[in-house]
């Protein structure tokens, strides 16, 4: 038997349609049923059979899949789902998946439509935040990527000779809020600068970076011999979706002759609404920018963004030149850059396709709409939370993030109570610490998510925290 095609195409077609019909059926129905439940462990051992010598027929494959794994996953494509910040993806962002599957195309580099589709999906992020066109950028596994990729630049473009010689005894420091998010400081470490050279700034009662504080801390850095190089601003903290005052940022970046960085990873796509686009003033004028398509724009896992103002200095962090490499003028060879020239990936799926697809089907209008419906549902769970005793909103509601407290409760009864929640299947909040004080988290970034689903969620937290208190 040659190659690992069938010898007969009858019969996968056949499977294939079969699969697809079980797709469709599960997304339509997706509100159905539990928002989660946890595995048990007899699912889990079944799943561990070991390296098989020989194979299995896709039928029974896929029917250990369907009893085995679907009812068992994270629950983000359910409406009741409200916890972290996770996109429900979208019939159009699955098909657009399998049929990337089916080209199969490395856009690491060379010559291809693939590579195309991915520049006009950059071309279209930039002119959604204001940046422009002419600026780079690439698709990544997530926001944590795109992170780390925008230091590896703005730290290059400071210096350059870091590629050669490494960071080294350089006292090289950069700023972000403390409510900013965990990869910054990661990135920090990974490339080498260590993580306490990302200074954190307090943050004023909004939770918006305090500007005062920053222009105190550069000055205090330069003065102990320190090499400040970036500071970092935030569209959507994390934990409450605060936005900071980006413009003010940039301003203070500019006077300090800083590297200007957005960390937008779900706040950007609020570029595409008339009435929250201005709270993101400042975007456009981001030397590099964060965020993730896979999350509010609601295309399937994974897709981050990176997005570069200065294509050169980009390229310069990054590009390498071997000889198995080499760049032709024409062939399949040609077409530089490359991605490749704009992150570590030499090996990249055609993550753009899902992102065209999606966003080309929708379009930034309808776009935009489903972000301030979001936006609206998160409104009304915040007006439910001030009109009910024994509840208190801990954090202003800045667009689709709802953070709450429970009076009467420990944080380790709220902790219990959320767990209790999701085992019970009704919804899935998440938590986070506001001002040292224990909160449920509720993310509504799923576009499925209505005022029914919140409102079961909070009927439900308030069953269970009179049974508590009782």
């Amino acid at each position: 038997m040659a190659g690992l095609d069938p010898e007969d195409w009858s019969g996968i077609r056949a499977m294939g349609h079969q699969m697809l019909d079980a797709l469709f059926d599960r997304m339509e129905h997706v509100g159905e049923g539990p928002v989660w439940q946890p595995m048990p462990q007899a699912a889990r051992d079944a799943l561990k059979t070991g390296f098989p010598e020989q194979g299995q027929s896709l039928e029974d494959l896929h029917d250990r899949f369907t009893d085995l794994v679907v009812p068992y996953g994270n629950g983000n494509t359910h409406p009741g789902f409200m916890g972290w910040v996770h996109g429900a993806g979208t019939p159009v962002g699955m098909l657009a998946e399998m049929l990337a599957g089916g080209m199969n195309a490395n856009c690491g580099g060379r010559s291809h439509a693939a590579n195309e589709v991915e520049r006009e999906v950059i071309r279209w992020a930039l002119s959604m935040v204001g940046m422009p066109e002419d600026g780079s950028g690439c698709l990544v596994t997530g926001s944590s990527m795109a992170n780390f990729i925008s230091i590896i630049t703005a730290s290059r473009a400071q210096d350059i000779t870091l590629r050669s010689q490494g960071v080294g005894g350089r006292k090289m420091v950069g700023y972000a809020a403390t409510t900013a998010h965990g990869c910054l400081p990661r990135a920090f470490d990974l490339a080498g600068f260590g993580s306490d050279a990302l200074r954190r700034v307090p943050v004023l009662t909004d939770h918006r970076m305090d500007l005062a504080a920053l222009k105190r801390m550069i000055r205090e850095d330069r003065e102990a011999g320190y090499i400040p190089f970036m500071v970092a601003g935030t569209a959507g903290t994390v934990d409450c979706g605060a936005i900071d005052d980006l413009a003010g940022i940039e301003a203070i970046a500019r006077e300090n002759s800083l590297w200007f960085h957005v960390d937008a990873a779900f706040g950007a796509l609020a570029c595409l609404s008339s009435r929250f686009k201005n709270a993101l003033s400042g975007i456009e004028k981001a030397d590099s920018l964060a965020f993730d398509f896979h999350k509010w724009a609601q295309v399937p896992y994974d897709a981050g963004c990176v997005l570069v103002r200065d294509g050169k200095a980009h390229a310069a962090a990054f590009a390498q030149s071997l000889d198995y490499l080499i760049r032709e003028p024409r062939g399949l060879a040609s077409g530089a850059p490359w991605f490749c020239d704009f992150g570590p990936d030499l090996s990249r799926g055609f993550r753009a396709l899902k992102v065209w697809m999606t966003l080309g089907h929708y379009g930034s209008e309808r776009m935009g709409q489903m972000v301030e419906e979001c936006c609206d549902v998160a409104a009304h769970l915040a007006r439910r939370v001030q009109t009910t005793p024994g509840l208190v909103l801990l954090a202003p509601v800045t667009l689709n993030i709802v953070c709450f407290g429970i009076d009467g409760l420990s944080d380790q009864d709220v902790s219990e109570l959320v767990q209790d929640l999701h085992e019970s299947g009704v919804a899935a909040p998440s938590t986070t610490r506001i001002n040292g004080r224990l909160a449920v988290r509720a993310a509504i970034v799923n576009h499925r998510t209505t005022t029914a689903d919140t409102d079961r969620m909070l009927d439900a937290v308030i069953a269970l925290a009179a049974a508590r208190r009782a």
